[in-house]
């Protein structure tokens, strides 16, 4: 028995979920995050652990880690410089991408630079068919021709993704070979290796990410195992992954591209089992930190998955928790353009300076200095401690954007937050089309950072339920760290006419998935415990584009029975489009598998409920929807399930503050939630 330590670390602070299993409680607790020395605020939480909880190193009995090196690093594109060797005539795969521009609306709008420019695409002579089979060999001196260009153009590492590597990655190997002869201690990076999709822009860009990404992800990891193991922390570190599982860090140095959405996919799996474990059928997760806001649905406890998430400029196509930025963060930065009107980011504070209220050096207005500027939020310490909020210079610099505009300081710093909810409010507005969801059906379930600070005005924006704010808002998602299974993604792409003679190709293939999968798990994982496994197919029918993921039975996969699988497809397809032909033809793109091994969980107490008006802290003046209101101060750990209070009204607590506005209601339930409601609805 010891902890379970969950770590994820965001723009602004570094959140640390510390679970204790022999009393089954859980302690957290922040730090700030240090971007200027990655890793160096996880070694400062471990010991403020030891200072506050008595929780030594040697304590530490299993480690999880969410981190954004992997995508911060193709934000600020700051990657490997790459070279890419493409099947000869076929150079410019990232330059057409899908043709597509980023603002479909704006005719101005252009697509990204691609992250190997095309002086570093090389072709290389040799050529597959659609079947796989060899039309020209690899031509050795194209390929020589090929390595001495991306040297002499300063390539750190070179990309391979040949025309049809997914249905035979022969070539692709060979060239691999050929290259570690030529130049040796040069990273190559395969694209029927990192992720062996079909459609080549898809599988190219996959790749190329993944790559880009490697050596400050390996670099971060190796450092990060080193100072663990150099403080007496035992156990390897294992990592969060994209689609919501995890994985060893020592998996993390090779396989990043898997890691790339770690942080952000911890928060929604901690967001499903808040919402599973308390019965929330339908629930938008919202996710506010320093930098960004961002938002997934979880329908019966379960998160939404997909590929093709948003990377940067880039989307990567791997399995992953679907999640949405909508906005901006905590930090993000007040502005005012060139013609004299309002803005608020994309640029973010951070955590060093961080808003101008944290006392450390900023100078412009956030959206936290906002609040503050309000009287909404300083009403207590927060971080745990690590922030005193100074009100005063959260006014000064919120004036600095109010006296050019010609309005109060109040006037300018609800200014700031109505912006920042707007913004919010039309993408999830183009979210919920994507879905064909109602948001009135949907509950909030607010956390990070800001997010309780935020939800209210969102959600009373959005018409929506309610807003749940779970007990340590804070932390959720490091906490979703410590929730998340073993888990694991395989593929094999067919890409056949589902006819009756290809039930071999099916059974042959799936039993080749299970195998690589259990191996996975039992070997590389060290998991002794039973797997759960889930298997699909991608088919659609002939002369359709694109395919759906549809689920195939364990039966159905062993003995690669065509017509259940049909029949799982035909019925998939009227329930997403309404409508299935059921005589057409079939094709099947792919076979997936997934195998996940559970991990132990930490129960959410359940409690009696006591109905009574919540203890009142104190009252303070607040400017609030356009007027200056006295405002109720309750204090978290104060309130009792079944206590309930009206807005306006703020809750602080180490990690958070949450702002009730007026006109709406807070009940505590049996988890300890906040459930946050218009009073008309109670």
């Amino acid at each position: 028995m010891g902890y379970r330590v969950g770590v994820d670390i965001g723009g602004s602070f570094t959140d640390f979920a510390l679970f204790d299993e022999a009393t089954q409680s859980l302690r957290s607790l922040k730090v700030f995050s240090r971007p200027d020395e990655p890793g160096a605020e996880v070694i400062a939480g471990i010991k403020l652990a030891g200072e506050r909880y008595g929780i030594g190193p040697a304590d530490i009995a299993y480690f999880t880690h969410g981190t954004t090196v992997g995508i911060n690093t193709v934000i600020q594109r700051k990657g490997l410089r790459l070279a890419l060797f493409t099947t000869e005539h076929f150079r410019d795969v990232l330059e057409i991408a899908r043709l597509k521009i980023p603002e479909m609306y704006y005719l101005l709008s252009k697509r990204p630079a691609p992250l190997i420019p095309r002086d570093l695409v090389f072709g290389v002579a040799g050529r597959l068919d659609a079947e796989g089979h060899e039309l020209q060999p690899l031509d050795p001196a194209s390929l020589r021709e090929a390595v001495a260009g991306a040297r002499a153009a300063g390539a750190e590492g070179i990309v391979v993704s040949f025309l049809h590597a997914y249905r035979n990655p022969a070539h692709e190997a060979q060239a691999k070979a050929m290259i570690e002869g030529l130049a040796p201690g040069l990273p190559v990076f395969l694209s029927s290796e990192t992720w062996p999709i079909i459609r080549e822009y898809e599988r190219t860009i996959t790749a190329a990410i993944g790559a880009y990404v490697q050596p400050r992800v390996s670099h971060y990891l190796g450092s990060l195992q080193a100072a663990l193991h150099s403080i007496g922390v035992a156990p390897e570190p294992r990592l969060t992954k994209s689609n919501g599982g995890i994985m060893t860090a020592e998996q993390g140095k090779s396989e990043c591209v898997q890691m790339i959405l770690s942080g952000t996919a911890s928060g929604v799996i901690g967001a499903s089992y808040v919402a599973e474990t308390c019965g929330i059928a339908r629930c938008m997760s919202l996710d506010i930190g320093g930098t960004s806001a961002d938002v997934a649905i979880i329908v019966d406890g379960q998160p939404q998955y997909g590929v093709g998430e948003q990377i940067g400029d880039f989307q990567i196509y791997i399995p992953s928790v679907s999640v949405s930025s909508i906005g901006e963060g905590g930090g993000s930065i007040a502005w005012i353009d060139g013609q004299g009107v309002l803005k608020v980011g994309p640029e973010s504070a951070g955590s060093r300076p961080g808003p101008a209220c944290y006392g450390n050096g900023g100078t412009r207005a956030t959206i936290t200095d906002a609040f503050a500027a309000l009287g909404l939020v300083g009403l207590a310490e927060i971080g745990y401690a690590a922030v005193t909020i100074d009100r005063d210079k959260a006014r000064a610099v919120v004036e600095d954007l109010a006296r050019p505009l010609g309005r109060s300081i109040e006037e300018t710093a609800e200014a700031i937050i109505r912006i920042a909810v707007s913004g919010m409010y039309t993408d999830v507005s183009a979210l919920v089309s994507r879905f064909g969801i109602d948001p009135r059906d949907f509950s909030c379930l607010a956390f990070g950072g800001a997010g309780p600070m935020m939800a209210c005005f969102l959600a009373r924006e959005l018409g929506m339920r309610e807003v749940v704010v779970p007990l340590t808002p804070g932390v959720l998602s490091a906490l979703g760290g410590l929730i998340a299974d073993l888990k694991n993604d395989f593929i094999k792409t067919l890409y056949a006419d589902l006819t009756p003679d290809l039930a071999p190709a099916i059974r042959d293939a799936f039993a080749a998935l299970k195998a690589g999968a259990l191996d996975w798990l039992h070997r590389d994982q060290g998991y002794d415990g039973p797997a759960t496994i889930t298997c699909s197919a991608e088919l659609r029918y002939r002369g359709q584009s694109f395919e759906i993921d549809t689920p195939v039975d364990a039966g159905s996969a062993e003995t690669g029975d065509v017509a259940a699988i049909a029949a799982a497809f035909h019925a998939e397809h009227e329930r997403v489009y309404g409508h299935a032909d059921r005589h057409a033809p079939l094709q099947v793109i792919s076979l997936r598998l997934v195998i996940s091994g559970r991990t132990a969980k930490p129960v959410l107490p359940r409690h009696d409920l006591v109905p009574g008006p919540a203890p009142v802290v104190r009252t303070a003046r607040a400017y609030l929807d356009g007027a200056e209101r006295e405002v109720a101060v309750y204090r978290r750990e104060d309130l009792r399930p079944g206590q309930t209070f009206a807005g306006p009204a703020i809750v602080t607590q180490d990690d958070c503050t949450t702002v009730v506005p007026p006109g709406l209601a807070a009940r505590v339930d049996a988890y300890a939630n906040l459930r946050i409601t218009p009073e008309a609805a109670r």
